[in-house]
């Protein structure tokens, strides 16, 4: 169990404690705000202390001197930096991390961050941006049209993909193996099926039925040809998105598709900000002011020729709504911000393509740095049911319950399976009769298949070196 400390009870923090209250971790959690702390985390395990976050008196009633990490992530640049330097002079050396929406911090992150000893830098072990991490994830959904999420492992090196198979896919309807057939030279893995909402381990001869979301592991260069098998998809995007909202988000994206040479129109609901943010931009994306769930201003602006519509406001009725009459209007693919994680599992029959979460983002990337062991990559799944994770071998055969096995020779937990193995560069997908290394980076992926904390202290305690009885 770790004492964490999270300052600011936001969409992110409030997302990050319940999500860790449920692994049986000590948490407390400060905000100044009363209301918006008893209307989120209630019913929660959780020590509430209503607070300013830098003032030192909150920082003792959280026992800051006994914490193993600090994550700081008000809305507040300034004030999660020097909540950051506080701990570090009051508590005893904790793990801290911090939520920097600036991305010249990020750009600039090994010269001014570290906690080495005797350095001036500010001490912070790790920062992040949900909006980085939101703007990254839509970029890498169209780009792959069809896939519902995409994580990467091992440096970009392995995704692993979810798609919805339709009756268009070749492999629909016919049994797994039948996939090494169709692409004799490809190699790649189904690491799991949910049907109706129910997970499937995958055996050779299970047959994939449409509707299913089916999960694979591949290399990048082969992902586009497995999604044929599962479902029809057009041989290139389209490169017409209609963005909404010119909040943080929204003129990232817009910015980074405009790089991509994507033709862009973002509309903003605020007149102040729309004009704003038409002088920010280049002249290649047009700025329209005008409200998105407006029927009569949607055909106007061909809505209907959209490749990709993609709504980013704060508010999640506005992205839901929007979303939901694009596609009916007659844009081929829809994506909706959601910041409520209660609505995410309401969308599936919506006609919206792609629900992206921000603190789904955000958890999967603090996990890595709160969980135990050689972790280096942790991914949620189906708002937060499934897991993904990238795991470093360490040790010999003489010391490691892994190390010189097979993997069908693994004892791993029910509902847990290895997908892929990272080995000096090179991409293995998992076979049975493959031998683990010293060294090897193993990416497992665990289902939502009885509990789902106890699978992960499992593969843990599975993957540590130490005494074999």
């Amino acid at each position: 169990m770790k004492k964490i400390v999270i300052f600011g009870a936001g969409a992110v923090g409030s997302s990050v404690a319940e999500t860790l209250s449920y692994e049986e971790n000590d948490i407390t959690l400060i905000d100044r705000d009363e209301a918006v702390l008893g209307q989120k985390l209630e019913n929660l395990d959780i020590k509430i202390i209503r607070g300013t976050a830098t003032d030192p008196k909150t920082l003792d009633e959280a026992d800051i001197v006994d914490a193993d990490m600090v994550l700081a992530v008000t809305d507040n640049d300034d004030t999660n930096i020097l909540v950051c330097q506080l701990a570090h002079m009051l508590g005893s050396r904790p793990t801290v991390i911090a939520r920097l929406r600036n991305p010249e911090f990020h750009k600039r992150k090994d010269e001014l961050f570290g906690c080495e000893a005797d350095s001036k830098k500010i001490p912070i072990d790790s920062i992040f941006s949900p909006e980085q991490l939101v703007t990254r994830q839509i970029m890498r959904l169209i780009s792959q049209p069809g896939a519902l999420q995409i994580v990467e492992f091992a440096g970009g090196k392995i995704q692993l993909v979810a798609i919805r198979a339709d009756q268009g896919g070749k492999l629909v309807g016919h049994r797994i193996e039948e996939l090494r057939e169709h692409l004799p030279m490809i190699d790649s893995r189904v690491a799991a099926i949910y049907r109706q909402d129910r997970p499937i381990i995958p055996k050779r001869d299970t047959v994939i039925q449409p509707k299913d979301e089916v999960f694979f592991v591949a290399a990048p260069e082969h992902i586009t040809n497995i999604m044929t098998e599962l479902r029809s998809v057009e041989a290139s995007f389209g490169k017409r998105v209609m963005l909404v909202g010119a909040g943080n988000i929204g003129t990232r994206l817009a910015r980074e598709m405009e790089q991509a040479q994507w033709k862009v129109k973002l509309i903003e609901y605020n007149h102040k900000r729309a004009m704003e943010v038409s002088h920010e931009l280049v002249e290649n994306i047009t700025v329209v002011y005008g409200n998105a769930t407006d029927k009569d201003l949607m055909l106007r602006e061909n809505i209907e020729s959209a490749d990709v519509f993609c709504s980013v406001t704060n508010d999640d009725e506005v992205n839901i709504l929007s979303a939901m009459m694009a596609k009916q209007l007659g844009a081929k693919r829809t994506m909706a911000l959601i910041n409520n994680s209660a609505y995410a599992g309401l969308l599936e029959n919506t006609g919206i393509d792609s629900v992206i979460s921000p603190s789904l983002l955000t958890i999967s990337a603090l996990l890595q740095d709160i969980r135990k062991g050689d972790m280096v990559a942790v991914h949620s799944l189906r708002r937060g049911a499934a897991e993904a994770i990238e795991i470093v071998v360490h040790g010999s055969e003489s010391d490691s319950k892994v190390v010189g096995r097979t993997i069908g020779e693994l004892k791993l937990p029910e509902g847990t399976m290895v997908g892929a193995i990272l080995r000096r560069n090179e991409v293995l997908i998992a076979h049975s009769n493959i031998v683990i290394e010293d060294e090897d980076h193993v990416i497992l992926f665990i289902v939502d298949k009885g509990d789902k904390q106890r699978q992960i202290e499992q593969v843990q305690k599975l993957f540590e070196p130490g005494p074999l009885w």
